[in-house]
């Protein structure tokens, strides 16, 4: 019968202090922890101990070193929940070559949307070798289809090749330790190249001052290991840590997100992230006859971020699970991205999500972060997390479009500068000179402020839409119709398209399962009237199925494809002057 691994370990703690991720397993497999993996109906169906992965992983290792390939190799990694990922990625880690997680799921835009998808991230990384899990195998097939790969084949044949009878070279510090394909919400995305170094630096720091790891702890993740957040915050973190972790698959999550909270409850774990819209989906999935099985008095450290943090959604899920020992204190907001390997800041420990109100308008007209009074409630309200400081040995400035740095409460762009972040996209020479400078600089395409020695994130920079000089977030567009659509999230998209007298006209597109032609219609009529109420300016609103808007690898809204997809439904170059006649029309 299969058991967990331990919570407590047998060795000392070490916060993530090697060279390289070899290092940092060797020393794990020296203790009892490990990693477990769970199935849809919460059973146990895996153990991988970090002694047995060290001792698979260095075994594959020798015998992927059979093939005949350059040092440095890419390895295209189907990065699906189970032992087999952890186990060729370290393989690669030991044998000197580069492993690249893939998506392993179907994505919601549709099976040949995927099959597009990979086989543009497999050409583009110029991947010699992949494997596939049984479960990808059919679609990763038809991406590959054409593309000359060295190797495409399931596990089993790898483990089944001769082990090679020399010593391992495992990746030294400045090698790549792999390549991380960012979200790409507003670009296609492009292969991140991490360094050991440039990891190792990141995972100290968060180890050591984003969670302050201590022994007994326990992580719970459902993120997906192709995303940064799920595979160096949850598979590199806790091995770095030598911290037992319970794996639940993102798909599994999805329909069952409840037995996320039955894994915390379950093995008292300590350590668990979350998107916002993870949260919310407990919260409204949770039914009360379920509450008395939960438990969730040890998680000390609920964190949340990779897309914008609703305090609102938060709030909610405290309100439902804090009588069954949720506290509002373990509340965690981070900022971070693939391209800093991950983490960026983090909020304090123990005091919660923190929040900063402010005026509307002025963030709007001026970029400027006016804080509003207790008993102040006039006019709109914005409320934005507080993402902590800078980890230490991190720099981050708020400039303005011409680069000049601003002061605290003027709204901008990101830079940050530190140990962790890249050295450049793979294979993008001119990308990456975009974004990162000579000596060190990062643009992140984010806008936030700071208040104080903390971040707060507003939005992204290319996600703004510009309408008569008026500068709108289409999150807020977004939260006009979930309000209306009963607070469901990530059901709308806002951007912009090009009108035919060179201005731009706002676009919302919702997600319905409303099939009836008249409730259609009365929900046009009802969102263009709230938006030319609320702000001023006549969009067009179209309403799609279910399962329609795209979404990026992180589970984030990608506002620039959902964009291509509506001038692909809708070629028409619209006019201003057409917008309030065709809702009219269509109401």
């Amino acid at each position: 019968m299969l058991k967990e691994s331990p919570t407590e370990n047998t060795i000392s703690l070490r916060r993530g202090d090697f060279r390289t991720l070899a290092e940092a397993l060797d020393y794990a497999a020296s203790g009892v922890t490990g990693a477990n993996f769970y199935s849809r109906k919460g059973e146990l169906t895996a153990v991988l101990s970090y002694s047995s992965l060290r001792r698979l992983s260095r075994s594959l290792a020798r015998k992927l070193l059979g093939l005949g390939l350059p040092r440095g190799a890419r390895i295209g990694l189907a990065a699906e929940t189970n032992p087999d990922f952890l186990r060729f990625f370290f393989a690669c880690q030991y044998a000197g070559l580069t492993p690249v997680p893939l998506p392993a799921a179907v994505h919601l835009g549709g099976r040949q949307a995927m099959v597009e998808k990979l086989r543009r991230l497999v050409a583009s990384c110029g991947a010699e070798v992949v494997v596939a899990s049984s479960n990808s195998y059919s679609f990763l097939t038809e991406a590959v289809a054409g593309l000359k790969l060295k190797y495409f084949a399931e596990p089993a044949f790898f483990d089944a090749l001769p082990e090679m009878d020399c010593p391992l070279c495992p990746l030294l510090p400045d090698e790549t330790a792999y390549l991380q394909y960012t979200s790409g919400s507003t670009r296609f995305p492009r292969g991140v190249v991490v360094t050991e170094k440039t990891v190792m630096a990141n995972l100290a720091g968060i180890i050591t001052h984003g969670l302050c790891a201590r022994p007994g702890d326990r992580c719970v993740s459902w993120l997906p290991f192709y995303h940064d957040m799920g595979l160096v915050g949850f598979l590199l973190a806790p091995l770095a840590a030598q911290t037992s972790v319970d794996y639940l698959s993102t798909s599994d999550f999805a329909m069952r997100p409840r037995l996320w909270l039955t894994l915390i409850s379950r093995n008292r774990a300590t350590i668990s992230y979350s998107p916002t819209f993870g949260y919310a989906l407990c919260a409204r999935r949770v039914r009360p006859s379920d509450l008395e099985t939960y438990d969730l008095s040890s998680w000390r450290i609920a964190g949340t971020g990779a897309e914008p943090i609703r305090p609102d959604m938060i709030e909610q899920f405290v309100e439902v699970f804090a009588p069954v020992g949720f506290r509002r204190q373990a509340l965690v907001a981070s900022y971070g991205m693939a391209e800093c390997s991950l983490a960026i800041s983090f909020a304090p420990l123990d005091k919660g999500l923190e929040t900063d109100r402010i005026k509307a308008g002025p963030l709007t007209e001026q970029k400027m972060a006016i804080p509003v009074e207790e008993n102040d409630c006039d006019g709109d309200v914005r409320e934005f997390a507080l993402c902590g400081p800078p980890l230490p040995g991190y720099e981050l400035e708020v400039r303005d479009e011409e680069g000049r740095s601003l002061p605290e409460r003027h709204c901008g762009i990101l830079y940050v500068r530190g140990p962790s972040v890249m050295s450049g996209y793979f294979n993008h020479p001119e990308a990456t000179k975009e974004v990162l400078s000579s000596d060190g600089w990062f643009n992140t395409g984010d806008l936030g402020y700071l208040v104080g020695n903390q971040v707060v994130i507003t939005g992204r920079q290319k996600d703004l839409i510009i309408i008569n000089g008026r500068n709108i977030w289409p999150q807020d567009l977004e939260f006009l119709a979930e309000q209306v659509l009963e607070g469901q999230s990530r059901d709308a998209a806002a951007f912009s398209v090009p009108a035919e007298d060179g201005s731009e006209t706002v676009v919302l597109v919702i997600q319905s399962r409303k099939t009836d032609p008249d409730e259609h219609r009365r929900l046009i009529r009802l969102l263009s009237g709230k938006v030319r109420e609320e702000f001023g300016i006549d969009c067009i609103v179209e309403v799609v199925p279910p399962r329609t808007l795209p979404q990026t690898s992180s589970g984030k809204l990608s506002r620039a494809t959902a964009r291509a997809e509506y001038l692909e439904r809708n070629p028409t170059v619209f006019s201003p002057r057409r917008v309030r006649a065709q809702n009219l029309e269509k109401a």
